[in-house]
């Protein structure tokens, strides 16, 4: 899902963004490095605080896999097979209805553990999972991931930890697509969220991301050419504006104001 650079708005199937990714002497065929050790890197440097014994039996119990831009990784109302550490890359979590009309609920990142809710519970995946870009994911049966985290009692806390966080941000998102009263303000929430992860430089904010305008319909449920339309008023009142492959939040207060109105 990489992209050349943003020169307008106006380009509705341009990325906001491409990914960085890591130097390595040795590379997948999709231009990752290759870490034999993904899945305890990947819980290292996320918010995980994992014993080094939890993260090594967790590295024997795992299989993993590069996948290129555009994968499914599992399916909604798949039986689960069991979960996936997200390792490398970014993925959406998506649901799709009858009519093909698919709202992104979650854009997850390295460290995330993909499927827990239905591995625990033996339901089926609740959600489906696509790459947005070149990853690596870990894979662990469901057998072996319920033993491990029952003989691992960090490991079983830590998943209570993301079941709780997942649980969390559900409620964010159906609290901003059910108490917005416009795309605008929900768009206006979205690039607020979006701002907790820029760069503050000269009073602006800048941000790199990889979604085409269609992705971030999908993630406040309108439609591409509507947040084409959005951004481009936003872009005339000085809000934001593209350079390049970085969004700039010009005036974060104009966006906190369309959220309180």
């Amino acid at each position: 899902m990489l992209s050349t650079a943003v020169s307008s708005i106006g380009q509705e199937d341009s990325y906001f963004s491409s990914f960085s990714s890591r130097t390595s002497s040795s590379r997948s065929p999709y231009g990752l490095p290759v870490t034999d050790n993904c899945a305890s890197e990947a819980l290292r440097n996320s918010d995980a605080h994992l014993s080094e014994r939890t993260l090594d039996g967790l590295d024997r119990i795992k299989y993993a896999t590069s996948y290129p831009e555009g994968s499914v990784i599992f399916v909604e109302g798949q039986v689960p097979r069991g979960v996936y550490i997200l390792c490398q890359g970014r993925v959406k979590m998506m649901t799709t209805n009858r009519d093909g009309k698919t709202f992104i609920m979650k854009i997850a990142q390295p460290g995330e553990i993909l499927g827990l809710h239905a591995a625990v519970t033996g339901a089926p995946y609740e959600l489906t999972v696509e790459t947005l870009q070149p990853a690596q994911l870990a894979f662990i049966s469901r057998a072996d991931f319920i033993r491990f985290i029952k003989e691992n009692g960090d490991a079983c806390l830590h998943v209570a930890q993301q079941l709780s966080n997942d649980c969390q941000s559900a409620y964010e998102v159906i609290r901003s697509i059910g108490l917005s009263h416009s795309v605008s303000e929900k768009l206006a929430r979205l690039l607020l969220q979006w701002c907790c992860d820029g760069r503050v430089s000269d009073g602006a904010i800048r941000l790199k991301l990889a979604l085409t305008h269609e992705e971030v319909a999908q993630l406040i449920g309108t439609t591409r050419e509507t947040v084409t339309r959005t951004l481009g008023e936003l872009r005339k009142k000085h809000v934001l504006e593209l350079n390049g492959s970085t969004l700039i939040i010009r005036n974060r207060a104009a966006l906190e104001q369309m959220v309180e109105a």
